[in-house]
């Protein structure tokens, strides 16, 4: 499967990493350092490669979006047409300084970035766990208790392409 990642923080480059290592095409794109996206590409290995984000974007089956709330139009920007595409958010919808969520009770960061992306198939996962943990859960995903990871979307197809995604990260999807 191709993997476009739009951030490439600490969510997005380890995220890109492990699925670059699960056999994904991956690219790794939106940071203010194109040395940083090449040496992402590189350390993660087999089919991963630094680009732009509408080159991420463009030729992906799924797209994970990684950057903070406050960058989101930006990089929908960036990345262009999303029509079909499954976009999986790890997305927080917080302010500026990370200290009061911007979105809540009655909706969602999922739900409004759905709104923003109508024709997108937008499921959001991975936002409950700290990165910290990612590469730990990868190098154990073969044990036979794997940890849950709870995902949501009201898209079937957008859903399925997300497990995948949570399996080979070495989750189990809940």
């Amino acid at each position: 499967m191709r993997v476009g990642i739009l951030g490439s923080g600490l969510m997005g480059a380890k995220l890109g990493t492990i699925f670059a290592r699960a056999g994904h095409e991956v690219v790794f794109s939106y940071t203010r350092s194109e040395r940083k996206l090449k040496r992402l590409a590189r350390e993660a290995g087999g089919k991963a490669r630094a680009g732009t984000p509408r080159e991420a974007a463009q030729d992906a089956d799924a797209v994970l979006l990684a950057v903070h709330w406050l960058r989101f139009d930006d990089v929908l920007k960036q990345a262009g047409d999303l029509s079909g595409k499954v976009v999986v958010t790890c997305s927080m919808p917080m302010n500026e300084d990370n200290t009061e969520l911007v979105v809540a009770h009655t909706s969602s960061g999922a739900e409004e970035l759905a709104k923003r992306i109508p024709k997108a198939r937008v499921v959001a996962a991975f936002g409950t766990v700290p990165s910290e943990v990612f590469f730990d859960v990868y190098e154990a995903r073969r044990k036979a208790k794997r940890p849950s990871l709870l995902y949501c979307g009201d898209d079937r197809r957008g859903k399925e392409v997300a497990a995948g995604l949570i399996r080979d990260a070495g989750f189990d999807p809940v």
